[in-house]
């Protein structure tokens, strides 16, 4: 291996020749090289270029890929949702982070050479890594530099390409000629590498302290408790638990709290009690609305969790539902129009068995009511999202028909657009939600029934969110991962 150099021309990291690989740790171990070395070139030739170096020509590095190639049309175990190729072809993925996407690789890796008898090939893909992503986590460049240089910082060097962070693979919309690869992952490096850079914006958290369970919420009210419910976690040493992180990095476990408390939250701050495994359980505070909801999950996804949920609070539609009540949605009514470029309205979002039965255990549980009982304080039907906060000050006419026909029996600004995202993505998706006002009937929160309302149901919601991840936390990802979020042709990693 040795650099390519001529002036004005394309100066390389080491070039790596494709290499058969017969497990996922072998895998792995020869993507972090390539990658760190790649990554590391780039950074050594920035720093060589502010400190004054003749620039002789445009500095690139590739992202590692992972390729597999078959001929068989054999019919693999029916039961699977992931983890093989549909038929016959050449298929591969760019690859980023292989530090932090460690034991997702292997366990994706290893299920391919299982299921198809041979292994793999790592090499260099032809893809340029972003100088922007080959920095460590908190770093940026600087502007200036193009002043340094005296010409645009990417001529000599490959910046972000929006072009190649598109979601033309899980939104089935990617056209491939017949001797064309194909995908083998749902995102690709440089798709990855934009989400992970966002999720520490918006969040103030590392991507590597998230966890394979997600909560998402609207309230602060429902952080402040898994706030608490998390530092008596992290001090039980029987409860699975071992440490909290909270924005800023700052660090609580057995042996203290380290780090600083951020002198202001982000948009959407993170928070993650964690667990060995990643088998703990992260709570993201969105905020209020659809681009929201958006936004975090286009993000999340990248990650590859087993499940997220949503909690929140929703207008109660019905005359027989109370203030406190739970709404388990099975299915959505979408007026939150975020996603129709992604996903068409007349897509079906279905509940999820798995899900569902998790979150009815969990309300039984927390709750004390079963059976016949337990309809006293849930109820199942559609949750309708919309884009408008007042839209109880519209022309009623239309929207309580609309509300009425669907079977609606609560209302939100959140839930359709988590729900419709997990389906597009593939990451298992529900939704419980708290009853807090009921407009149609003319019963509004005042300021003491807000407060008294918030005090005594939501410690008890956020509880019955925790423990159905927990259920779920016990299941095989395959069971998990219903085939019922695949298309006709789908990536062999989950």
């Amino acid at each position: 291996m040795q650099h390519t150099a001529k002036p004005d021309a394309i100066i390389t990291a080491p070039l790596y020749t494709h290499r058969h690989v017969s497990s996922g740790q072998e895998a792995v171990e020869y993507l972090r090289q390539m990658y760190d070395e790649a990554t590391g070139f780039l950074r050594e030739q920035f720093d060589a270029v502010l400190d004054g170096a003749p620039v002789e020509g445009r500095y690139r590095a590739y992202y590692p890929e992972i390729r597999l190639q078959t001929t068989s049309h054999a019919v693999l175990d029916s039961r699977l949702a992931f983890g093989y190729v549909p038929g016959p072809g050449m298929f591969s993925t760019t690859i980023t982070r292989p530090d932090l996407f460690n034991g997702y690789l292997e366990e994706q890796i290893d299920l391919l050479i299982e299921n198809h008898g041979d292994g793999v090939y790592i090499g260099q893909s032809q893809t340029p890594i972003p100088l922007h992503f080959a920095f460590a986590e908190g770093a940026h460049v600087d502007g200036s530099i193009t002043e340094r240089l005296d010409r645009p910082l990417r001529d000599v060097f490959d910046v972000p390409d929006l072009s190649a962070t598109d979601d033309k693979i899980v939104n089935s919309r990617l056209e491939a000629d017949a001797d064309d690869m194909l995908p083998l992952a749902p995102f690709t490096a440089q798709r990855i590498d934009y989400s992970l850079h966002r999720l520490s914006h918006y969040t103030a958290t590392s991507p590597q302290h998230f966890q394979n369970f997600v909560l998402f919420t609207n309230y602060q009210f429902y952080v402040d408790e898994f706030v608490a419910f998390a530092k008596q976690a992290v001090a039980d040493p029987g409860s699975g638990y071992d440490s909290f992180i909270e924005p800023g990095n700052r660090r609580t476990d057995a042996d203290g709290t380290t780090g600083e408390a951020v002198a202001r939250l982000p948009q959407m701050p993170a928070y993650h009690l964690t667990r060995a495994g990643d088998s703990g359980i992260t709570m993201i505070n969105i905020g209020v609305g659809p681009s929201n909801a958006k936004t975090i999950t286009d993000h999340v996804a990248v990650l590859r969790p087993h499940t997220w949920i949503m909690l929140g609070h929703c207008a109660g539609l019905r005359n027989s539902q109370r203030l406190g009540d739970y709404v388990l949605a099975h299915a959505y009514l979408r007026e939150d129009h975020v996603l129709d470029d992604d996903l068409p309205v007349w897509v079906p979002i279905p509940p999820l068995a798995e899900v569902q039965v998790a979150l009815e255990q969990a309300v039984a549980e927390i709750t004390g009511y079963t059976g016949f009982e337990l309809k006293r304080v849930m109820r199942t039907g559609t949750v309708a999202t919309i884009d408008n906060r007042n839209w109880e000050l519209r022309d009623q006419t239309g929207p309580v028909q609309r509300l009425s026909q669907s079977r609606a029996i609560g209302l939100d600004m959140e839930s359709a657009t988590v729900a419709a995202n997990g389906f597009r993505f593939r990451v298992p998706y529900g939704t419980l939600l708290c009853v807090s006002d009921k407009p149609l009937h003319g019963e509004l929160k005042l300021p003491g029934m807000a407060t008294d309302f918030y005090n005594t149901q939501v410690k008890q919601h956020l509880l019955i969110g925790i423990r159905a991840m927990e259920v779920l936390r016990d299941m095989p990802p395959e069971r998990l991962h219903s085939r019922k979020l695949r298309s006709f042709f789908e990536t062999a990693f989950q």
